[in-house]
């Protein structure tokens, strides 16, 4: 086994901040001031058409008043067909015109449909994430990618790297984590960076709901057919729910924190969800995480059903408190009872259009820059800490985590329709489970 050097969370976390200069630009590399006349047409790709991906091309055909859908790609021709569809009966063909030649199918056609625009948009399951923006960014293209930008550490790499490209090339890069962009958030935020509540020293997120669907198994599917087609219960493509949906509300402890997490410890399992059709994710997870600055935060996400549901972010200051929610909540409050801000939202844009409209007005030059890359990995990287705790039921460090080389996605060359899929059922038609106490994945 070769040994490499030790790479420390801070000297990390510095590093992929940097830009590596000396890059020289193609011709027909793009800029953020390529676009800046509202009258070029800027053409756009959807990569991963469920229904994130139509819902994120549909903000992104109103975001602009002179972009167009030109192409298409997902693995499966009803997704596609399904989605284009249903974009066609919203926009006319001044803004879709996706002809068949133009509709790519199949595990490696993003590539195609990349190549064909300025602007795209990536939303396959997250697995995938870090081989499309790397290619994406290659290519020269802006980019809108949904949250979690990758499900293992090799791919959380990958999205730094990318992302570095992506800044020394200005290109604008908008991740899907959309409360950053809303404004309750906004509002709070401001006011902690402010002191209004003084130096967070605690809090506790959440996403405690009752689950997502489930797609039973087809006698003619093959395993990969079906695990690409039940995608949010296999690891390798979802990462499970503490990462798909619960990253929300760890990205929110570390924007409000400033700083992303040194160590986690955590406990969770499979109560309630335990059929064969949910394959190797946990039902529920509890995290502690650390901060460099001495906060603690309590992360619990849950699918569960006919159980407390709350979806929210609250945390402590040494001067007062702040309690959040997407519902366009925000309070902050001093520790003396008098209300310091309440946010009343009920009129405020919906956050997953304003990101699209602020990644548009970057590209066309009417505001600053934009790369929401080394946040979405690392705030990626969080959330994949607090499972890498849970399932092996160990403390786990930042650098422990980052220096280990977690893989479970494989390499793009071995992916194909007939291959075995990292993790494979018995002849019951059981997956394993991570089991803490005996799952590990830091080898001393």
């Amino acid at each position: 086994m070769t040994t490499k050097k030790t790479l420390s969370r801070r000297k990390f976390v510095k590093e992929s901040s940097l830009v590596t200069g000396g890059i020289i630009l193609a011709p027909s590399m793009l800029t953020a001031s390529t676009y800046s006349k509202k009258e070029n047409t800027l053409k756009l790709a959807v990569v991963g058409c469920g229904g994130r991906g139509t819902g994120a091309a549909a903000q992104a055909l109103k975001a602009d008043d002179n972009v167009k859908l030109v192409a298409m790609s997902d693995a499966f021709q009803d997704r596609l067909s399904k989605s284009l569809d249903n974009l066609s009966k919203t926009f006319n063909s001044s803004k879709v015109d996706v002809p068949p030649s133009k509709q790519f199918v199949g595990l490696g056609s993003y590539k195609k449909a990349i190549d064909e625009a300025d602007v795209v948009i990536l939303a396959t399951p997250p697995g995938f994430r870090p081989q499309h923006f790397e290619y994406a960014i290659a290519q020269g293209k802006h980019v809108f990618m949904e949250k979690p930008v990758a499900t293992d550490v090799v791919g959380v790499k990958k999205v730094l790297e990318a992302a570095k490209q992506a800044k020394a090339k200005k290109l604008n890069v908008v991740v899907g984590l959309q409360r950053r962009y809303q404004k309750n958030y906004q509002a709070a935020y401001d006011l902690v960076q402010k002191g209004k509540i003084g130096k967070i020293v605690s809090g506790q997120v959440y996403w405690n709901s009752a689950g997502v669907w489930v797609r039973p198994r087809q006698e003619e599917w093959s395993e990969m057919h079906y695990q690409m087609r039940n995608w949010y219960y296999f690891n390798w493509l979802c990462g499970d729910h503490i990462l798909e949906q619960h990253i929300h509300n760890i990205d929110v402890a570390n924007w409000f924190i400033g700083e992303f997490p040194i160590k986690a410890q955590g406990m969770g399992g499979r109560q309630v969800r335990t059929g064969k059709d949910h394959g190797e994710i946990f039902d529920h997870h509890f995290v502690e995480f650390e901060y460099p600055g001495g906060a603690i935060i309590s992360s619990q996400c849950r699918h569960q059903k006919d159980c407390f549901r709350r979806v929210a972010e609250s945390f402590q200051g040494t001067k007062g408190t702040v309690d959040l929610s997407g519902r366009n909540i925000a309070n902050l409050k001093s520790y003396k009872g008098k209300s310091i801000y309440e946010h009343s939202g009920t009129k405020d844009p919906s956050p997953y259009q304003t990101e699209h409209d602020k990644l548009f007005q970057a590209i066309r030059g009417q505001r600053d820059y934009i790369n929401d890359g080394d946040y979405g990995a690392k705030s990626t990287m969080s959330a994949i800490l607090g499972r890498m705790a849970t399932y092996s039921g160990k403390e786990i460090t930042w650098d422990q985590a980052m220096n280990s080389n977690y893989q479970i996605v494989p390499d793009e060359d071995s992916l194909n329709w007939d291959s075995i899929p990292p993790t494979v059922c018995d002849e019951h038609g059981n997956y394993p489970i991570p089991t803490p106490g005996q799952t590990n994945f830091i080898i001393s």
